[in-house]
């Protein structure tokens, strides 16, 4: 499958457990470059040391995206996947509970509990537990539970999306494809070696990581629609300046903009405009 998405020459054999170490590949799609890693599969008892489990988790804590690539003939093992990135406290596809601790360095705790139901006394005790006895917690998550609250007080649980990937579709029918989408769903089905629906799973890896593109257009010089500046939706153009070089933002002045985000063309907007996708942007310097 890496061969597939991306230039890379990864081993490939008719057994499991080819890939012993990560192997990197480059993706092209839309303008951006997006590094794609194939680990080394993991097996039940991995996030406790098992084979090479603790090294490729790890790997896969510093990800944007979590690809999990089942044989279409095991696609129960998914349920392992997840409790074993569960267990090195990789969450997928769930979002951060809204919970706000503010430290003290003295004034005992206080509760301000404006949804969930775990009573006041039971949280007090988790964050006493993890070392903290003064400061003020606010919850705003609905039906918080407790795991989400000592997730939320270790403060070292990563949050990720993640695509589920049907590998070896050719060798199965159609019918075969539809047993298996009534008891998983949202899943990609591709083949790697026949190349099918390879297209798709770039466009879906792409979408996932939520991209924006955005067009240059310095003055007197024409815009650049080759190579557009790679951002995350929702981005600003303190965030666009930030990348571009951190003396950006000390020496911005205004910027025009073209596009989605304005409501006329070349209009002058500040740091914190948002951007949208396919927006032209020129910043003025001091």
């Amino acid at each position: 499958m890496l061969n597939a998405l991306t230039n890379a020459n990864s081993r490939t054999a008719s057994y499991q457990f080819t890939t012993l170490t990560a192997v990197p590949g480059m993706m092209d799609y839309n303008g951006s470059k997006i590094q794609i890693l194939d680990l080394p599969g993991i097996v039940e008892g991995a996030s406790k040391g098992r084979g090479l489990g603790r090294k490729v988790l790890s790997v896969a804590r510093n990800a944007d995206l979590v690809l999990m690539v089942l044989d279409v003939f095991q696609p129960g093992l998914l349920n392992i996947l997840e409790n074993e990135l569960n267990e090195v406290g990789i969450r997928i596809n769930k979002k951060l509970p809204e919970v706000f601790i503010e430290k003290a360095h003295y004034g005992g705790l206080s509760i301000h509990n404006q949804v969930s139901g775990i009573p006041d006394q039971l949280v007090k005790e988790v964050l006493k537990i993890h070392g903290i006895n003064n400061g003020r917690i606010i919850i705003k998550e609905p039906n918080l539970t407790v795991e989400q609250l000592i997730d939320s007080v270790s403060g070292n649980r990563i949050y990720l999306p993640s695509l589920v990937v049907l590998n070896k579709i050719d060798l199965v029918d159609s019918k075969f494809i539809s047993k298996i989408d009534r008891t998983m769903q949202n899943f990609i089905a591709i083949s790697a070696d026949r190349k099918i629906n390879i297209d798709y799973l770039k466009r879906s890896i792409y979408d996932k990581l939520a991209f924006i593109r955005i067009f240059l257009k310095p003055r007197g010089d024409k815009i650049d629609y080759e190579e557009p500046l790679i951002m995350n939706q929702n981005c600003t153009i303190r965030d666009v300046c930030l990348k571009i070089h951190r003396n950006f933002v000390k020496d911005f002045k205004y910027a025009y903009v073209w596009g989605k985000s304005v409501k006329f063309s070349s209009q002058k907007v500040g740091l914190n405009h948002i951007l949208r996708d396919k927006d032209i942007l020129r910043i003025i310097l001091r």
